[in-house]
């Protein structure tokens, strides 16, 4: 488990576009490491935020788009290009601009994919699909992500993992099936905690105002089931990329005073 670190930007323009340059280093330098990346996205409007910074940054072009696998930490339940699901919405501000190698590309799979209406066989079938990728020295089900990223609701949701839900408690199974979410639409797929702890490096996003008592509570030392984005750590890194806003209510002693 690695101790938070918090990065706070002056407003979320600025967070998206510093959170973009920070993603085109560290995929950069694991593929000059290792050959390859692999990144974990997250949906709503930072992460999509992000997604588009990174679009629209010359920088860009240093990763090389055809050695990076791109998953997801959670997924919304609906057809195959729903506009509401997060893949329908990463290709049109970013993956669809770059040549990306679309076997690379591990979208979670939709309701009328080849598993149905059936979301607990669609997330078993997605653990399969992270268990093959996963090599011997990831000692666990699940490739050793290099970064994954997660947005932090108004309520410390990361991923579809909701405070007091069954799916916060599991502690076995790296994929599974929500139903029921108190954020619509009710049915998705999402990574577990487990998953997420399998990454190299956990970026939390959270800006606006909205979201200041979701971030001071995660940091302040609650539990998990109660507010599942204190569970959310990665195994070098955890970083936690902030506007002022999201930060408000956070001592000033837990970051430096001069975040650009």
């Amino acid at each position: 488990m690695s101790t938070p670190q918090l990065v706070v930007h002056r407003d979320k323009e600025l967070m998206a576009q510093a959170a973009a340059a920070r993603l085109i280093t560290r995929i950069v330098d694991a593929q000059a490491s290792t050959g390859s990346a692999s990144v974990v996205l997250t949906g709503g409007r930072n992460g999509n935020g992000v997604l588009a910074a990174l679009a629209a940054a010359p920088a860009r072009d240093a990763i090389d788009w055809g050695r990076l696998d791109l998953w997801w930490g959670d997924e919304r339940f609906l057809p195959e290009g729903d506009p509401e699901r997060n893949v329908t919405q990463a290709r049109e501000v970013l993956l669809d601009s770059v040549p990306l190698d679309p076997k690379r590309v591990h979208a979670m799979p939709a309701s009328d994919g080849p598993h149905g209406a059936d979301v607990e066989a669609a997330a078993e079938a997605y653990a399969e699909e992270l268990a093959r990728a996963a090599g011997p020295e990831n000692h666990g089900a699940v490739p050793t992500f290099d970064v994954l990223m997660l947005g932090v609701g108004p309520d410390t949701h990361v991923a579809s993992l909701f405070p007091e839900h069954p799916g916060v408690r599991e502690t076995e199974r790296t994929v599974i099936g929500v139903h029921g979410s108190p954020k619509p639409p009710p049915t998705r797929v999402s990574l577990t905690l487990p998953a997420i702890r399998s990454a190299r490096e956990v970026w939390l996003l959270a800006a606006g105002e909205d979201k200041a008592n979701a971030v001071a509570m995660a940091l302040s030392g609650a539990g998990e089931i109660q507010a599942p984005a204190a569970g959310a750590y990665g195994r070098a890194r955890t970083l936690w990329l902030l506007d002022t806003p999201a930060a408000s209510q956070l001592p000033r002693s837990l970051y430096p005073p001069a975040s650009a």
